[in-house]
């Protein structure tokens, strides 16, 4: 029997928890504080930074919602992130991405102060990261983490397989799952687009991190019996549906749900824990901003 991942579920355990270790914070006059940046007129974003003010309202984290034109220089946007940095009542920052093409998005990643960076992008907490003495675990691995948790899957000595480099997934999921730490001590495969045969390094995996960003790219011939699935993947096809689309992921999840152990379904698996961990990086600042120890989940 296949086991789904329920990331709605996992995450609102989550939320839950960390609404606790605010209420820490608030009785110490501290009131944690994430500044949320959109310079676009993407609805997509508009949407994605709806979302997470939701969520902050629901633990109690105060959402300080800042938005700048798409067409402004690039310095509006530098000056705001400048201003944030030196804003003491702000523990946390989150750039929407992607910015315009006019303005540099690895600036923007530098630009934040490594404190308050709770992406994780900054490359000072990346190499942090990498050393084995994360700061702030960027959110999407760090929500795969969880989820593993709550199926009570031990990632030591397992072969891992993720599909995908990008520095937000692929590139810190392997990382973390190599660290001689709790949630590490994987052998882990990187594959990508120039792997060749990726049918045959999946095949071996005991886990599989889908992070390609391509449509059912992963499907169950490609899977070892019993193997642990997790698609990061949110991919827009067209669908015969009132939307005229629908999500998938980047798994074939029908057939894989005939191989795996355990599957993640899109949407409602991975995507509920991003917004989560971004919420837990949040209190995590605030506590070390303002020297307040708090119980994290």
């Amino acid at each position: 029997m296949t086991t789904v991942i329920d990331g709605k579920a996992v995450a609102a355990d989550v939320r839950e928890q960390l609404a606790n270790s605010v209420d820490t914070l608030r009785d110490a006059d501290v009131t944690p504080t994430l500044a949320t940046v959109l310079m676009s007129d993407d609805p997509a974003s508009e949407t994605y930074v709806s979302m997470k003010q939701r969520d902050c309202e629901e633990v109690g984290i105060e959402a300080r919602d800042v938005r700048i034109s798409a067409d402004a220089p690039a310095d509006e946007l530098f000056e705001t992130i400048e201003d944030l940095n030196a804003d003491t009542d702000v523990d946390g920052i989150l750039v929407q991405m992607p910015v315009p093409d006019h303005v540099d998005k690895q600036a923007v990643l530098r630009s934040i102060d490594p404190e308050k960076d709770v992406d994780g992008f900054h490359p000072e907490n990346v190499g942090r990261l990498v050393a084995g003495d994360a700061r702030y675990k960027p959110c999407t691995p760090h929500g795969i983490q969880k989820l593993f948790e709550s199926i009570d899957l031990d990632p030591e000595g397992k072969d891992v397989v993720v599909v995908g480099r990008s520095d937000i997934v692929g590139k810190p999921m392997a990382n973390l799952l190599i660290q001689k730490a709790e949630g590490g001590n994987a052998t882990v495969t990187v594959c990508h687009s120039r792997t060749r045969d990726l049918a045959e390094k999946t095949r071996q995996a005991d886990v599989v991190v889908a992070a390609a960003g391509v449509p059912e790219l992963v499907d169950g011939s490609m899977l070892s019996e019993g193997a642990v699935v997790v698609d990061v993947g949110v991919n827009r096809v067209d669908a015969d549906t009132e939307k005229g689309y629908e999500l998938v992921g980047d798994v074939d999840y029908d057939s894989a749900a005939e191989k795996a152990s355990a599957i993640t379904p899109v949407p409602g698996g991975v995507g509920p824990m991003t917004r989560a961990m971004l919420l837990y990086n949040t209190v995590k600042a605030a506590s070390r901003q303002e020297d307040v120890p708090v119980e994290l989940p």
